[in-house]
């Protein structure tokens, strides 16, 4: 069995993880050391204002003037990836580094998987790191169902649950 732990808006929580007062506000992530800064992720209430991906600053303050605008925090990054895989290292000693906010864990041991990831979501969230994950017999259907998981899913049959899966669900999990 697999899970995949996966930190939705990874550079953003990074920017953002110790103002919990913008939580509820728009806000939007550019790479400031492009020539030409985009949008390049954002939250709910950012999205629900009109603001997408690959807009400029300038765009998305015109859509709203209440957006703030945040720069990637690199070292923040480094420090909450680590803090993923060292809470990852406590489920397995099978651990991949599989992507930016993204991490796979191959178990050899499956009593109680659930409850282990669930505890982890948890020690996660004490570190006002937002998480999901999922649970299932293959690492690839591990990690489109982490990305449908709120917080937590265990997939049982991996052919039934991605047979159910609409097409663009592999166009989301690809960004």
């Amino acid at each position: 069995m697999f899970a995949t732990i996966y930190l939705p808006n990874f550079y953003l929580q990074a920017a953002t993880r110790h103002q919990p007062e913008l939580c509820l506000k728009p806000v939007a992530l550019i790479e400031e050391h492009e020539r030409k800064p985009l949008i390049i992720q954002l939250n709910d209430a950012a999205e629900k204002a009109g603001i997408r991906k690959g807009m400029t600053p300038s765009q998305a303050l015109a859509r709203s003037l209440q957006v703030g605008i945040k720069v990637r925090a690199f070292m923040q990054e480094k420090t909450i990836q680590q803090i993923l895989l060292h809470h990852a290292f406590t489920l397995s000693p099978f651990v991949e580094d599989t992507a930016p906010g993204i991490c796979s864990v191959q178990f050899t041991d499956c009593h109680n998987l659930s409850k282990k990831v669930c505890r982890v979501i948890e020690q996660l969230s004490e570190c006002d790191i937002r998480a999901r994950a999922a649970v299932a017999p293959t690492a690839d259907s591990s990690f489109l169902a982490a990305h449908l998981a709120h917080p937590m899913l265990e997939i049982e049959n991996a052919k039934e649950f991605l047979a159910r899966l609409p097409i663009e669900t592999l166009a989301v999990t690809a960004k």
